[in-house]
């Protein structure tokens, strides 16, 4: 019985060890679905052109938006710097600005290595009618 005291023993030094990298990993997972989603979500041979041609006007008003909207939600300064204090909404807009960086770098990586993801129609495929059953079973009750 002494060898399933001992297993315990490591069991419970084993939660310990993977308890502070599980709750590192838990807090990686929104940039690691971040990234994914701009790296192999995103066609960007298809992207750049459409913010070239003023794609990035919206762009900029929704980040906008959202940095205001989340300046409303949580409305504290950020200290998360020991020296500076960053007021309400502007430490918002810092955050959605470094995400918007962060997918725009996504973007230039999956040029500069070429990757391009699958294209995927949305649509349904078109319905193909055979008209000679149709004719065939008309005048068949003529």
């Amino acid at each position: 019985m002494e060898w399933l005291n001992d297993l315990g023993q490591m069991l419970s030094l084993l939660g310990d060890i993977l308890a502070p990298l599980t709750s590192f990993l838990v807090a990686l997972l929104p940039w690691i679905v971040w990234i994914a989603w701009w790296l192999w979500g995103v066609n960007w041979r298809k992207a750049w052109p459409m913010l070239a041609e003023g794609g990035w006007a919206p762009v900029v008003l929704l980040m906008l938006m959202t940095s205001l909207a989340w300046a409303s939600i949580d409305p504290r300064p950020c200290d998360c710097l020991r020296f500076v204090v960053i007021p309400n909404g502007w430490w918002q807009l810092g955050e959605v600005c470094t995400l918007a960086a962060l997918a725009l770098f996504c973007g230039w990586l999956q040029g500069y290595f070429g990757w391009t993801p699958r294209e995927v129609s949305v649509e349904p495929p078109p319905v193909e009618h055979d008209h000679h059953d149709g004719h065939a079973a008309a005048h068949a009750h003529h």
